[in-house]
């Protein structure tokens, strides 16, 4: 359903709910409009048509495309950290290291656009990442690669680059989003189901964890 222009506050400003409301609505249109046609194929006339807007409502909450773009990489790379910030030296790194697979591969299952999204600004050089990738950010990387240090200097995994195990985790999970058309391709499938979408994740956790000497955690 379209989002309706939200209504101004004493203040001028919309009333926070129904804001967040018609943002989330607005970033949703957008990821889809990015995804279809890149950062320079889309316009902000054509994301205001898809979420049922006047342009100039759109500007009043997104004042630019740059500004609505960063908007749409900020929401898909804080759900992503979201799925890793709660992981600890002290949790079981099979149960942490599975749960977080299968989280990830089920983000690609549900939301293959917005990987999508990603992947084509990265490949296209990552300017718009530059603002998110700060001295903030890299500390952020350096806690969850101190979680996998940890748990090899207690002897729990095999010792491995932190790093690349991150790297590794990303790319594998991303890999059936950004990839999906490659994938039936191969496998002469017309689109990926849920099963297969599971079977990646059964699989990618028994490579992985296989690798650094864990045993997946048994499933009922």
């Amino acid at each position: 359903m379209p989002a309706a222009p939200a209504p101004a506050s004493s203040t001028g400003k919309p009333a926070g709910r129904i804001r967040q409301k018609n943002e989330k609505a607005i970033i949703a249109a957008a990821e889809v409009e990015f995804a279809r046609h890149g950062y320079k194929g889309t316009s902000m006339n054509s994301i205001a048509q898809a979420v049922g807007l006047p342009k100039a409502n759109l500007h009043y909450y997104f004042s630019s495309k740059q500004g609505l773009y960063a908007a749409v990489l900020d929401n898909i790379l804080c759900q992503w950290e979201n799925a890793l910030d709660s992981m600890t030296a002290a949790d079981d790194p099979a149960e942490a290291l599975s749960r977080y697979i299968r989280a990830k591969v089920e983000f690609s299952r549900s939301q293959p656009l917005a990987s999508r999204i990603f992947a084509m600004e990265v490949i296209g050089g990552g300017q718009q990442l530059a603002a998110h990738y700060n001295q903030n950010y890299r500390e952020w990387f350096e806690s969850r690669t101190a979680v996998f240090q940890a748990w090899i200097d207690a002897g729990k995994m095999a010792p491995v680059e932190p790093a690349h195990l991150l790297f590794l985790l990303w790319s594998s999970t991303q890999h059936y989003a950004d990839f999906a058309s490659q994938i039936c391709l191969y496998t002469g499938k017309s689109s990926l189901k849920k099963a297969d979408f599971e079977s990646a994740a059964d699989n990618l956790e028994r490579i992985i964890l296989g690798g650094l000497g864990l045993t997946p955690p048994a499933r009922s």
